[in-house]
Parts: C-alpha cells; structure tokens; sequence
C-alpha cells in the first residue's frame, strides 16, 4: 500500500486559504457497535498527535489561517488510513470543522478524490459535527449537511443536548444519525432526570426517522439501560478504548 503523506507536508488551498499546516497528526479509530446484531458497525477517526499527543493538543494549534487546511488534511488523511487498516466494508466517522467549510461542493472535492484513490466507498463515510468548535451559522451547516447527503455521505449531530447541537438545528436539519451527548449517557441507569430525557429525544428520533447512537458508555448498567430502551449503536470504553493507527477489537461475550 502507498506510504502516507507526513501531515506537514500536506497543503490544501483556496481563493481564501493556501497554507502548509507546520505540524503532523495521526488518528485513533475507537469502534461504533451495533450491539443487537453483535457487529462492529463502523469506526470513528479521533484525532492524535504522531507522539500519541491528545486531541486537545492538536486542535489547540488550528487558527482562521491554517482552520480550513487542517480539516481538508484531516478527511484525507483518515480515509487514507482507515483504507490501509482494511476498513472498506465498515462506516468511517469523521469529524469536521463546520466553520471551514466555505462552499460545500468545492470543499468535497478532496474527500471525493482520497475515497476513490483509496477504493473507500463513499456511502461508508459518516460525517460529524466536531465538539471542539462552535457552529456560528446554523444556516450554513445546514447547507452543508444537505449537499452531503446529496453525495451520499451519512450526516450525524455529535454531542446532543451539549449546547450547540440542540433543537433549533434538529429542527432545520434531520441526519441519518443524532449521537447522544456522554454528559447525559452517564450514569443513566440511576438518574431519573436524564432517562425522562432521553425518552423524549428517543421519541422524536423515531417519528424523523433519525438513528441514535449512544457514546461515552463505561459501565455495564448504562449499556444494559439503552439496549432495553431500544438503543443499538453504542460507542464508549465499556467497549473498547481507541486504537492508536489501528483498530481494536471488541468483546460482545457479556450480550451473546
């Protein structure tokens, strides 16, 4: 397989932006399962340092000069490396900087381009809303999240009921998939308040025909919670913590 490109050497430009990054990054994959069917259903790109650095560390490097490069190296540098872990078959999440995105049809360019050089099917890829960065035009995600569906990209709200990601969005927006905010996944299974929540969102997820993935789930009782509730996609170190540039494996023998 083709070696990967260092990150610092990676340029991606525009009318409004042609710079090299300056610094390398990798990715950590942690899996997102499909607990009813036993199966992994796909894996989310979380982004590293090449010295195992946190998230953190790197996105406290992104600024207005270098915001768009770093989220066009980001798409290409995850699908590139997903492709070399043999993950073709399973969905990719992707994690996206909303205020990067100047003009959607332009900016998939690249995308498009890493997915068919990688042979990754385009259907496969799931788009997320970072929670690192503040959506300042709602109008305009929902513009982008349209046209992405439009290519056949799965959309998903990350971190709901978090702030950002809330109801006036939903309201103009239905993704293939809402992920549910770890603030209110944990302990759930002994928080009256948080379950009375859940359902609610659970319910109108169901009447827009919106997916809901459980994340942030550590112990058996929370797992046990939203399997009952009707819950089937899950993400969280209960299952399996992220894999550094590779794909860690997942233990389902507590639901076989």
């Amino acid at each position: 397989m083709p070696a990967l490109v260092p990150s610092d050497q990676l340029e991606y430009g525009c009318q409004y932006c042609f710079v090299p990054l300056g610094f390398e990054f990798t990715f950590a994959f942690q899996p997102i399962v499909d607990l009813r069917k036993q199966e992994i259903f796909g894996y989310e790109a979380l982004v590293r340092g090449p010295q195992r650095e946190s998230a953190y560390e790197i996105l406290r490097k992104i600024n207005d000069q270098n915001r768009y490069a770093f989220d066009q190296a980001c798409r290409v540098k995850a699908i590139t490396l997903a492709s070399q872990l043999g993950l073709h078959d399973k969905v990719l999440s992707i994690n996206f900087l909303p205020n990067a995105v100047y003009e959607p049809a332009h900016c998939i360019r690249s995308t498009l381009q890493a997915a068919q050089q990688s042979g990754f099917p385009v259907h496969n890829l799931m788009f997320e809303i970072t929670e690192s960065e503040k959506v300042h035009d709602p109008a305009h995600l929902t513009r982008i999240f349209r046209h992405y569906q439009e290519q056949g990209f799965i959309t998903a709200l990350d971190d709901f009921g978090a702030g950002h990601a809330g109801l006036n969005l939903l309201a103009s927006f239905t993704p293939n998939l809402l992920k549910l905010d770890m603030e209110l996944v944990r302990d759930i299974d002994s928080n009256k308040v948080k379950q009375i929540i859940v359902k609610g969102l659970m319910d109108i997820c169901r009447q827009l025909n919106i997916r809901v993935l459980a994340e942030g789930l550590e112990t058996l009782a929370e797992v046990e919670y939203f399997y009952e509730l009707g819950v089937d996609l899950m993400q969280g170190y209960y299952f399996a913590k992220p894999g550094f540039e590779c794909l860690p494996e997942v233990n389902f023998a507590a639901f076989s």
